[in-house]
């Protein structure tokens, strides 16, 4: 490690921006590009694409750590078990509404009256009166009988239907892993690599976190997609359990009527920030930007609606993976952040959700620094952490000021880049309280928060480098003597 750390200046907005990597992003000039347009992390989506590409972009993300001096973010995010219809004879059928239609365990090209289904574990949940959704929601099946290895079913909403479409069920908890055999090669593969986050798909219940955080080992964070219904049912249990969770607004509206996802998004999002965890919103925020190259008055409005909710990250899926303008979507997303926080406003709508710290020494600790910061007009709280779970409990106050994490730990560094206001910097860890002191204020000025005069925030744990052990606030004000040593060094 250099003697002298490097450090990017922290952006303009607290809130970060995840970009989905694809065919029209993954080129090294690309992706440095989306960097600097404003994306802090970025996602490799296993459901499409080779290891050997996703293996390139990893590479080259983490190249940009040694140039633009940042630790830099990666999720990659397993496909879960996807459930789709066989083929047709013709390649493509009309399904009548108000017409029956069988599925059954036969593989034979099925035709306008039956398809095969091969997922046993459906036929097994099933009952009269439940509902099956196709290619997105744009059919409507409604179960009449099970018999063995056929589903009766009548169509309530017809249309065409072609191989391979997908399938939901959205009334039952299907006996379905949460990792199929593909999502656990992709995850070796993924951990192999050193990625940062792991996204779980399709999340059903608890155990299936519980399960997916057994085979990660702690080599990386875990972040929950709440897609199904039958996630909500049990949302506290589950985010209790993840490190992150993700609004994934797609399935969620294919499975529920459209009109029941706002107020769900919301439900979501006020659950993770109670509970002090990182909370993505996804899923076409910036939809017409796939071709056009400015957005719809509607969708800046509903990204707009997540910042001032209070999400930790916005995410771009194919506007940034395989749309036409990927570089000018990020730079939307934080404009339109800049301009929400910017907003008089903002504050107060971001405090409509109460974050009442837990009864623990680090939870009074981090309330009373986001206190402090404003009673002082500190311009900044810097916190000293091995794991992150500091900066996680100051960003869950929502400080008005810049949040520095000063961390000797590169996977904690790196993992902290999907949290609201943290910016970390990989560095040595201190000895002592002078030391402390010392080296919070060099950063400070190195990073752009603080001046000769200005007031910061210190939070640390004594004795220095032991986990947890958040037990520490302390005021500094740097002096102008100190601005101009530090001036003198360059």
């Amino acid at each position: 490690m250099p003697t002298r750390t490097s450090v990017f200046a922290p952006r303009r907005r607290k809130v970060r921006v995840l970009a989905t990597l694809g065919p029209a992003s993954r080129t090294p000039e690309m992706i440095a590009t989306l960097f600097k347009a404003g994306a802090d992390a970025f996602r490799v989506n296993m459901s499409h694409g080779q290891h050997d590409d996703h293996a390139l972009a990893i590479a080259t993300i983490r190249g940009l750590e040694k140039r633009f001096g940042r630790p830099t973010t990666i999720l990659a995010d397993l496909q879960g078990p996807k459930l789709r219809v066989g083929t047709f004879a013709e390649g493509l059928v009309s399904l009548k509404t108000g017409a029956l239609f069988r599925l059954d365990r036969d593989p034979a090209p099925g035709d306008d009256q039956r398809v095969c289904l091969p997922h046993r574990e459906i036929f097994e949940a099933l009952e009269a009166g439940t509902r099956l959704l196709l290619d997105d929601g744009k059919l409507v099946l409604r179960v009449q009988s099970v018999d063995g290895g056929e589903i009766v079913t009548r169509v309530e909403v017809g249309g065409a239907l072609s191989n391979h479409k997908g399938v939901n069920v959205p009334d039952v908890v299907v006996p379905l892993p949460a990792l199929t055999a593909k999502d656990r090669a992709d995850l070796a593969f993924a951990l192999e690599q050193e990625v940062d986050w792991i996204a779980l798909s399709f999340v059903q219940r608890p155990d299936d976190v519980a399960d997916a955080r057994r085979l990660i080992g702690g080599r990386a964070a875990l972040l929950s997609k709440i897609e199904k219904p039958a996630a909500i049912d049990r949302l506290e249990e589950i985010v209790e359990l993840s490190d992150a969770v993700m609004v994934a607004r797609g399935d969620l509206g294919v499975e529920l009527p459209p009109e029941q996802v706002p107020p769900l998004q919301k439900r979501i999002v006020e659950t993770a920030r109670r509970l002090g965890r990182p909370v993505v919103v996804a899923t076409q925020m910036l939809e017409s930007m796939i071709k056009s190259p400015s957005p719809t008055r509607a969708e800046v409005s509903d990204v707009a609606t997540a910042i001032y909710d209070g999400a930790d990250a916005i995410m771009l899926s194919a506007e940034s993976a395989a749309g036409d303008w990927p570089e000018e979507a990020v730079a939307m997303m934080d404009r339109i952040a800049c301009s929400v926080e910017s907003d008089p406003a903002y504050k107060a709508r971001l405090h409509f959700t109460e974050t009442h710290p837990d009864a623990t020494t680090a939870d009074a600790l981090a309330a009373a620094a986001a206190h402090i910061a404003e009673t002082v007009s500190a311009t900044a709280i810097i916190c000293f952490t091995t794991s992150g779970s500091t900066a996680r409990r100051v960003a869950r106050e929502r400080p008005g000021v810049p949040l520095l994490v000063l961390t000797p730990d590169q996977r904690t560094a790196r993992r902290l880049g999907l949290l609201w206001g943290a910016h970390a910097v990989h560095t040595r860890d201190v000895a002592d309280f002078e030391e402390m002191v010392a080296k919070s204020k060099r950063m400070a000025l190195r990073a752009g928060v603080a001046r000769g005069g200005d007031a910061v925030v210190l939070m640390a744990g004594v004795p220095f480098g032991t986990p947890g052990a958040t037990n520490v606030v302390h005021v500094a004000r740097l002096s102008g003597d100190e601005l101009k040593a530090y001036k003198s060094e360059d």
